[in-house]
């Protein structure tokens, strides 16, 4: 029977290591990642720790095999910190070096002949690292439940195939050296590949998850104001529409529309207009709770949806018209009012996103008419959205698609 070759195994492990190393440290340069350079430095400097080793074999000296395993720690320190990285943490410089000193302390103090001993130390400092790691991961709360899991088994799976050998050799076959070295050699060089393999695919997939969250959330995302765009407002308002009519309670929706938006950018231009979006942008944020949805619709048209009922949105509204009239923006060293028309509708649990707006567009109508400046509400819901649309033409002349403020 061909046997496995330990010396072998572990150069193709360091090559293996090496090249997935420089990839993602190619990669973290063309991303700009730190995240993805602090991985791949990682590797590299592990496949560098592990091929001197298996090279020199029984040819180290003390002092190197000391620098060579230091070496090691470090990288698996570097590992940790690369997933503090990738997640906006700062780096933790004295636990990076804390795995290095603990085995060099180990050394100097151990007997020479406790070999056993170093290499529980050893596989005990590896384990803790891949524990961080795996918790690191874990408490990320931006990812998914599908991308969470694997990004911590990895290391956990790393971890507890170092401290087996410790625990079965201990307990199961405490006399028997040739099970406690050959074995184990074997299992370890084959174990490190498939976890070098395995860190990297869980590395690149969340990678790859952030730059789609990141993309997505870029076309959800009105660039001016930071607030949710029309389709993003949308979107996000059918959850929760969603989630409150399982829980059969009503949701209200309003539309605002800045007073006199146009004579502001015809009288002091573009740049002062978008000043005013971006003011009552904050107004609106400041005002709501973290469970509404807001957007920006359209030009200086915003929109907000509530779980509350329509008599508690009401409130909230004059609580935004009140706050946004008395902001008080001065251009060119003159003052300018700020006023918005809001309107307000509110609905039973279930009821259509589409089907608010429509309601709210046709109070909002009302406040335009009756003076600007006040909130109005809704009546009663339209009995469907193609007899709003009938009834938006014959009052504007224009025919109507979709709901839209006036």
């Amino acid at each position: 029977m061909m046997s496995l070759d330990s010396i072998t195994l572990y150069l193709v492990a360091t090559m293996v290591a090496a090249l997935l190393g420089a990839m993602m440290v190619f990669f973290g340069r063309q991303e700009n990642s730190p995240a993805l350079k602090w991985w791949g430095t990682a590797y590299l400097l592990g496949a560098a720790s592990v091929a001197l080793w298996t090279a020199a074999g029984d040819k180290l000296g003390p002092h190197l095999y000391l620098a060579l395993n230091a070496v090691g720690f470090v990288a698996c320190g570097m590992v940790w910190n690369a997933a503090r990285v990738f997640h906006g943490r700062k780096p933790n410089w004295p636990g990076l070096l804390v795995g290095a000193l603990a085995w060099a302390a180990a050394v100097t103090l151990l007997d020479p002949a406790a070999s056993m001993l170093r290499m529980i130390v050893g596989a005990g400092i590896v384990s803790v690292y891949a524990a961080l790691t795996a918790s690191e991961l874990w408490v990320e709360r931006r990812k998914s439940l599908q991308r969470r899991w694997p990004a911590f088994v990895v290391p956990v799976m790393h971890g507890c195939v170092l401290m087996l050998p410790i625990l079965l050799g201990s307990f199961l076959r405490p006399n028997d050296a040739g099970f406690s070295g050959s074995i184990w050699v074997t299992v370890f060089a084959v174990e490190l590949i498939l976890y070098a393999v395995g860190t990297v695919f869980v590395i690149f997939m969340l990678v790859s998850e952030r730059t789609v969250t990141a993309h997505r959330t870029a076309a959800s995302t009105d660039p001016l104001t930071g607030m949710l765009n029309r389709r993003g407002f949308s979107e996000a308002c059918g959850r929760v529409i969603e989630r409150e009519a399982k829980a059969g309670r009503p949701v209200t929706v309003m539309i605002f529309d800045i007073d006199h938006f146009k004579s502001i950018n015809d009288r002091f231009g573009h740049p002062a207009g978008d000043e005013m979006l971006k003011l009552f942008s904050t107004v609106v944020v400041n005002n709501l709770r973290i469970t509404d949805m807001s957007g920006r619709i359209g030009g200086e048209e915003f929109a907000a949806l509530l779980p509350c009922s329509l008599e508690e949105g009401v409130l909230v509204a004059e609580r935004v018209r009140e706050a946004f009239e008395t902001s008080g923006v001065v251009v060119d060293e003159g003052p300018v009012d700020t006023t918005v028309s809001i309107g307000v509708a509110g609905g039973p649990a279930g009821t259509e996103l589409e089907v608010l707006l429509a309601s709210a567009d046709t109070a909002l109508y009302q406040a335009k008419r009756g003076g600007r400046n006040r909130v109005e509400a809704a009546e009663e819901l339209p009995l469907s959205l193609e007899t709003w649309r009938r009834q938006t033409a014959a009052r504007t002349g224009v025919p109507q698609t979709r709901p839209v403020t006036a």
